[in-house]
Order: C-alpha cells, then structure tokens, then sequence
C-alpha cells in the first residue's frame, strides 16, 4: 500500500440529490482502491449534503466540505484542489459516473507514457442513467493550439499528476472552467494524452448549465478572448473549428 500513488478525486457538486449518489458509488467500486473523494456542496438546496454526509459516515475516504454560500463551481473546485493529497488528481463531476477500471487503466497508462496529464472517451447516458449508445472517442493527443480547435475533453476523463504539472488553480468562468484549465496545462508545454476507451458515463441533462450551448459557446468565446488574450481574427478561426468539432461530436 505505501507504494501505491493516493488519488484525489475533485468533485464540486450544486442540487445534484437525484444523481451524486451514483457518482460516489462509481468511486467507491473502482478496482483501485488509493483514493480520497473530495466533495465541496455550493450551498445546495435540496437533500444532497444528507445524501453525502451518509457516504461520509460509511467511508473514510470521502470528505465533505458545505459552502455557507452560493459561489460557483471553479471556487468549488479550487475548494477540493486546495484540500488534495494525492499525487495525482481525478476529476468527475457529481452526475457522471465513473466505470469500475477507470482509476487504473488511467493510472497504468500515465506510468506507461510518463504523461502528466491524460484524458478518455466516453459514453452517453441520459437523465435516468440508460444508455443512449453514443461513445465519444478522443481527438488524439492534443497541444494547445489543437485543444483551441477541438475543445473535445470531458472534464470527468481528466487525469493530472501534480509531480510532473504542478499546482492547479481553475479560472473563474461558469460553463468553461475546465476547458480553461486545461488551456492552462497545456500552454505550459504538456500534452493531454489520449485513451481512446471510454472511461467515463457522461449524464446528459436538459437543464444542466453546459446543455445551454448558446451560452457555454459565449463562455468559451470568453475564454479564448479575456483568459486567453487570442487576437480576434485568430480567435474566430479556432472557434470556427470548435462549432464545427463539436457539431461532429453530436452527430
């Protein structure tokens, strides 16, 4: 066991009481057992810290963390990321679902590459958790000037060893938080390594905020402009790209 790397699973969470049950279950049946799950509540309204607190209870490994206010998910995720442990850091968001080798495919793959920063395919589901038989592979290895064209990372594939990328702290957007980090690794010089194995369940809910495409595209167009600082013709091209990648994906 003392040579096993501690994962630390990054999980903000926000009204989730019909899903985070799942997420954490996911965690809990991985075949990699080093891991601590760290949950931050933003000030939810309805019964997802009582549903948390019960894991909380069962499993040492899950810590909870209930922000007295509301503040938004990159604070939520700078929360968990400050509270982190482990050599590497997981990210899943509280309506995903993890499959049960997810920790150790990735982990094993990290090693193999010496990669400080991977990411999966991954799966559809709905709102009910049943298959919508759509898998979404990756686009390959991507530097920074591909991930601007093809903004394809599923923040719950993501996988990061601080040993090799460093401390991480997420940008303050609402829908494109995570594409910002990354945008942040990988101008430092890293590749986000492919696993072109889906991974990952990926809920697809109709009123979650990244299902409002008009205003995530905004957020991204943000991102590419005040985070950054794309000049705007450049930053048309590679939105242009990112419209036409992502309307792909979907197909």
């Amino acid at each position: 066991m003392e040579n096993q790397p501690l994962v630390s699973v990054i999980m903000p969470c926000y009204n989730m009481e019909k899903y985070i049950a799942d997420s954490i279950e996911s965690v809990q049946q991985q075949t990699y057992p080093y891991w601590e799950l760290l949950i931050v509540d933003d000030a939810s309204t309805d019964g997802t810290v009582a549903i948390i607190e019960k894991y909380c209870q069962q499993d040492h490994r899950i810590h909870c963390t209930v922000k007295p206010k509301h503040s938004g998910i990159a604070d939520s995720r700078n929360q968990c990321l400050k509270m982190a442990q482990g050599q590497y850091l997981a990210f899943l968001d509280a309506d995903d679902i993890w499959h049960p080798k997810k920790l150790e495919i990735q982990l094993l793959f990290m090693a193999e590459k010496r990669a400080g920063f991977s990411y999966s395919a991954y799966d559809c589901i709905d709102e009910d958790g049943q298959p919508l038989n759509k898998i979404v592979k990756t686009a390959g290895n991507l530097d920074y000037d591909a991930y601007l064209q093809n903004t394809i990372i599923g923040c719950s594939t993501v996988m990061v060893d601080k040993g090799l990328v460093g401390e991480i702290v997420v940008p303050n957007f609402r829908t494109s938080e995570d594409t910002a980090t990354w945008l942040d690794i990988l101008k430092n010089g890293h590749l986000a390594q492919a696993i072109d194995e889906p991974l990952v369940s990926y809920r697809i809910r109709r009123k979650s905020a990244s299902s409002n495409k008009f205003k995530a595209s905004y957020d991204l167009w943000t991102v590419y402009r005040r985070h950054e600082y794309i000049p705007f013709f450049k930053a048309v091209k590679y939105f242009s790209s990112y419209a036409f990648n992502a309307i792909k994906k979907r197909l």
